[in-house]
């Protein structure tokens, strides 16, 4: 899926519901100037505005990736799906993208969950956190992350996990310039 596909797809939720861009800046909190460029195609989200948006459209994070609807159960062979999406870690950068996101459960309709698998690439500089409502929980698969958490920091190597409450500010992020993969499942209440 590529981010137009993406952005059509986000337009297309909004536009179902009868839902204008001002409507679903003002209920998600989401700046409109991000949601026009997102919808544009122009920018690369980041998951913290896409929960808000999730969350003001009634819709689970994971419809924004979904693409056919399963009834039975997806199976995704060797962790990678065909189609990825390319996140930025950071709600204020949206013209740089450090996370690849595959979507292991696409597909399956009436899911409480968001299972991922993430690879993800090293930043440097300043970390920004933010928060949404949900839970996560993190399997380290390769490589260290770093996971600030309110005013804690964790250092989470591979084979090791980590389960937080997203409602408390937060950021993730690879260790060294080797990066990470991780496991990632995230529910989020709709």
């Amino acid at each position: 899926m590529t981010n137009e596909d993406f952005a059509k797809k986000i337009k297309d939720i909004r536009a179902r519901q009868d839902m204008s861009i001002e409507d679903l800046a003002e209920r998600s909190g989401v700046k409109l100037e991000v949601l026009e460029a997102m919808e544009a195609g122009e920018v690369i989200p980041s998951l913290t505005p896409l929960t808000k948006m999730a969350r003001a459209l009634g819709v689970r994070l994971g419809t924004f990736l979904d693409d056919t609807p399963e009834l039975g159960p997806v199976v995704t062979r060797g962790g990678k799906t065909e189609n990825s999406l390319y996140f930025s870690g950071r709600e204020d950068v949206t013209n740089a993208t450090n996370l690849e996101f595959h979507s292991l459960g696409a597909g399956k309709i009436d899911r409480n969950i968001d299972p991922f698998m993430i690879d993800i690439q090293y930043e440097e500089g300043e970390k920004e956190l933010s928060s949404h409502e949900g839970e996560e929980f993190i399997y380290v698969l390769e490589g260290e992350i770093e996971v600030i958490y309110g005013k804690d920091t964790f250092s989470i190597g591979e084979g090791d996990t980590i389960f937080y409450d997203s409602a408390v500010p937060h950021h993730l992020h690879a260790k060294s310039e080797n990066g990470a993969k991780i496991l990632a499942v995230l529910y989020t209440p709709y």
